[in-house]
């Protein structure tokens, strides 16, 4: 692959995507780092929004305090991204950042890079939350012609549930043992006796 978009925001699930790109069998010749900056928050009435009144929430936004404490999260967020797809040889990263509605952005922005994957974090949000703000990786995969592939969080045993096993494990082999020991003792009583 020659173009790679990885979309990333500041959640864990953007992590995973680097966890994920790292185990990619070739890395691409260059990697387009998107992050789309959400300017009313957590708020779910940004997509509620059309066309004219999104544009109106840019405009307003514009030189504010809050777009620039904004700005600097994404060049944060993107800084830490590269360096860490630099550090495991991914040379060609460009990083842009967007705002507006993330599954539009990373839909627009993959088509005028000519991207051949998209990837993307997998958001925890679950029950009324995702119903009614929806799932931007569902989106854009419904909505892109381009394979998208959606890091979730790996699934890792925990080091106190390997204990546990062992445990177990030693415990029922130590039983095992001591069953036979027994019944050797009895069978050799039993077909045994005048020994």
């Amino acid at each position: 692959m020659e173009k790679i978009l990885v979309a990333v925001d500041d959640t864990r699930g953007s992590k995973y995507v680097l966890s994920v790109f790292s185990n990619l069998v070739r890395p691409p010749e260059e990697v387009i780092l998107l992050h789309v900056e959400r300017l009313e928050g957590r708020s779910l009435m940004i997509d509620m929004l059309g066309e004219a009144e999104l544009s109106t929430l840019k405009e307003q936004m514009k030189g504010t305090e809050h777009k620039e404490r904004l700005d600097k999260k994404a060049e944060k967020i993107l800084s830490y991204c590269k360096r860490r797809l630099e550090e495991r040889g991914t040379t060609r990263v460009k990083t842009v950042i967007r705002d507006g509605l993330p599954a539009e952005e990373i839909l627009r922005v993959a088509r005028e890079e000519d991207v051949e994957l998209i990837i993307l974090g997998h958001s925890a949000r679950k029950g009324l939350n995702r119903f009614i703000s929806g799932s931007v990786a569902r989106d854009v995969e419904k909505k892109t012609k381009v394979p998208v592939l959606v890091a979730k969080k790996p699934v890792i045993w925990e080091e106190t549930s390997l204990w546990r096993d062992a445990y177990y494990a030693v415990s029922l082999a130590t039983v095992l043992v001591l069953f036979m020991f027994v019944l050797g003792i009895l069978l050799e009583k039993v077909f045994l006796p005048y020994k």
